[in-house]
């Protein structure tokens, strides 16, 4: 019994929710869906991000310094007026002045802040244009008396370095001298130094990492020389701002893949080499040592098993669950390949008594029929036979099937839409025929994980393009002509691709796998 006497109903995607306890991550989709520089105030309680999809700079509180899962939006102040395509965003040390870089005016502007931190309080003051060094600068950098600024470009990929003979007035800066960084970095976005000036950081995205440099004499960026680098490609493939915190044991990375801010923990300050990143602790299940593109998820009816299917091997991976339905408690077993059907593997599918596992994949377009001789070992697995959804779908990314094998299911994202489909003999595919289709267009528009619940009253889609879980009820169980959407769940903050979609009988669970962490995710509903 939950609180006040009340029990848990299950298939209501709108109480899921993620117990991953570790997971240092905070998402920024909801106010911009291309985030770039990002700032802290020294004390680690605010958090500053600018972003170019509404060219603004937007304000979060922290409830626990330096802990971005703390993080809670407060406002936004717009520079669309005077700039769209900001890159980057810098504070004066007491919190009065803010700047703001961008690469469609190639201008660093100064504002002043009438409260302290207060971006609601910010008024423009002067420009200054960089473009004469590069035409597309990226980040930005003041030493802490403001006596110098620092512009990473991206066309020259240099670091450039100027004096301020007022400190914090950009009007009176002047060039000195730059640095290239091109040998470790072609894409250079984010720029970040030591609190002493004698180590600099480079964020680029040709090779997803930090680079690391020593100056030999702090400041001097003609002093530099290439220490080493982190990688950081595993949470995002479009890194695009960086910082760190004031005594360099906390490294943080956003990144527009995801939308996310990433907080990595230096074991040794300021030595990216040492820095980590912690999955979650609680329901989290890596299957990346098996599958790096992992696509599909199949749990045996008892939880004591779970199945997934990848394209980077074109095979099904078993695993078994010591503790049912616990994914943090499963082991690899076997893998079983189906390269000689497919070439891309897309969903999977098991009879309810494990005899017949079905895959569909997009290379051929066909739901392809296997037999076990041993329910539920893959290794016993053989072909028997396919059927073409061609005609319907040309990309089927998903497959269910009604608990008595006489109802097939395909979602794909060529028509963003579910096939329905009648089967004459129950799981034999060769008797499959046709009966209709449901768009799902206006929700999402790479629909490709599928799921019903057992009574066929309910239907979910999990979609790439906006990261979240579809909830539909049907009027008429198993008619999807009858489907209306009910609700949608994100799931950004944990899966940045969310491929399948899986419930526990009772509804009371919600598993997807993600593509991009490879990993299975756990809900409680």
């Amino acid at each position: 019994m939950g609180a006040a006497g009340k029990t848990r109903e299950g298939w209501d995607i709108s109480t899921a929710t993620f117990n991953g306890a570790n997971y240092n991550a905070f998402n920024f989709s909801n106010q911009d869906a291309t985030p770039g520089g990002v700032f802290f105030k020294p004390d680690g309680t605010k958090l500053y991000m600018v972003g170019q999809s509404n060219d603004s700079v937007y304000e979060y509180n922290l409830g626990t310094a330096w802990q971005i899962n703390t993080a809670s939006y407060v406002q936004s102040f717009s520079v669309t007026s005077v700039e769209t395509a900001p890159t980057a965003v810098f504070f004066k040390s007491d919190g009065t002045k803010m700047y703001v870089l961008g690469y469609a005016g190639d201008t660093v502007r100064e504002y002043d802040l009438g409260t302290a931190w207060d971006i609601s309080t910010a008024s423009l003051n002067q420009s200054l244009s960089v473009g004469a060094r590069d035409a597309a600068p990226r980040g930005l950098f003041f030493k802490p008396d403001g006596t110098k600024m620092y512009v990473l470009g991206d066309v020259g990929n240099n670091v450039y370095q100027y004096d301020l003979s007022t400190a914090w007035d950009i009007s009176t800066a002047s060039y000195i001298q730059a640095f290239s960084v091109t040998a470790e970095e072609a894409t250079p976005f984010s720029l970040f130094f030591k609190s002493d000036g004698t180590t600099m950081y480079v964020l680029g995205q040709s090779g997803d990492d930090v680079n690391e440099y020593s100056l030999s004499t702090a400041w001097d960026v003609s002093t530099a020389a290439y220490v080493r680098n982190f990688s950081v490609g595993f949470q995002d493939n479009f890194p695009s701002g960086l910082f760190f915190k004031d005594d360099g044991t906390v490294m943080y990375v956003v990144g527009y893949e995801a939308d996310n801010i990433y907080q990595y923990s230096l074991s040794t300050a300021w030595n990216v080499s040492t820095a980590s990143w912690s999955p979650p602790t609680t329901e989290y299940f890596s299957v990346s040592a098996q599958e790096t593109s992992p696509l599909s998820l199949f749990i045996k009816p008892d939880g004591t098993k779970f199945y997934i299917l990848g394209t980077v091997g074109d095979d099904v991976n078993e695993y078994d669950l010591s503790t049912a339905w616990d994914i943090t408690t499963a082991s690899y077993v076997q893998n079983f390949s189906v390269n000689s059907q497919d070439t891309s593997p897309a969903s999977l599918f098991f009879k309810e008594d494990g005899t017949s596992m079905f895959v569909v994949g997009y290379t051929n377009d066909n739901v392809y029929q296997y037999s076990l001789s041993t329910a539920w070992d893959i290794s016993t697995a053989s072909y028997v036979q396919s059927y073409s959804v061609a005609t319907q779908e040309l990309t089927p990314q998903g497959l269910f099937f009604k608990p008595d094998g006489l109802k097939m299911y395909i979602v794909g994202t060529a028509g963003d839409e579910v096939n329905e489909y009648s089967l004459s003999t129950a799981w034999d595919i060769s008797t499959a025929s046709y009966v209709q289709t449901f768009s799902v267009a206006s929700e999402d528009s790479n629909p490709v994980g599928l799921f019903f619940k057992p009574d066929g009253t309910k239907m979910y889609i999990s979609g790439v393009t906006n990261d979240k879980v579809y909830e539909y009820a049907l009027s008429t169980a198993w008619d999807i002509s009858t489907a209306s959407l009910s609700q949608s769940k994100p799931v950004y903050a944990q899966c940045r691709a969310p491929q399948s979609v899986f419930f526990k009988p009772d509804g009371l669970k919600m598993y997807i796998i993600d593509s991009i962490s490879d990993a299975i995710w756990a809900y409680d509903l």
